[in-house]
């Protein structure tokens, strides 16, 4: 992976470009955005996709897709951090448990790979992409399009909304407060001792 640095002066620090994955897991259509952040600020878009699901009809296939698509989009573009949507509460235990695997599978995945992990609601995706925490998913994409980081609005928005993701994490600086951080598998056992078998 090459990385670059930028001298901002004599006395101050070079700021390492750096690689952001954002994903919106699901178990119909993933969405995903990778983005670069050069310097401190500036945003290029460096791809935005969907992973496909509903052709496999068993959840366990679908789970491992997730696995090997996210292990080899890290591997491709080497991302830094991975920034990840938590599931919301919903009515349907069964789809909040489905939903919850396949979150938990892109997790490991980036966790395998040593890589940290945050995770942002998606209330306070909305709020940091639009200044609403109730916006419509069109109402993301319009302000991602506007960001110049697309250049028109998909029919599916799951792409965008993993691009917006992404984006969330970086406006945040990588340090939300009330969102979870975990940067390998000690620290996520250590926040979840319940979890260890």
């Amino acid at each position: 992976m090459l990385s670059f640095a930028i001298h901002l002066g004599k006395n101050k620090p070079l700021v390492k470009d750096k690689i952001i994955m954002g994903i919106d897991p699901g178990t119909s259509l993933m969405g995903f955005g990778l983005v670069k952040v050069e310097g401190k600020s500036k945003l290029q878009l460096i791809r935005m996709d969907i992973l496909k699901l509903s052709k496999l009809s068993d959840h366990s296939l679908k789970l491992k897709k997730i696995f090997e698509r996210t292990l080899s989009l890290i591997d491709t573009y080497h991302p830094d951090e991975v920034a990840i949507e938590a599931p919301f509460y919903g009515k349907n235990v069964q789809s909040m448990l489905k939903l919850g695997r396949a979150q938990g599978v892109a997790m490991a995945a980036a966790l395998y790979r040593e890589l940290p992990i945050v995770e942002y609601s998606p209330r306070k995706i909305k709020q940091s992409i639009t200044g609403k925490g109730s916006a419509s998913k069109e109402q993301v994409a319009s302000m991602l399009k506007s960001l110049g980081l697309i250049d028109e609005i998909p029919k599916l928005l799951d792409g965008t909304d993993g691009l917006a993701v992404a984006v969330c994490h970086h406006f945040q600086g990588g340090k939300p407060e009330l969102d979870t951080n975990y940067s390998g598998w000690g620290a996520f056992l250590k926040n979840n001792p319940d979890r260890k078998a």
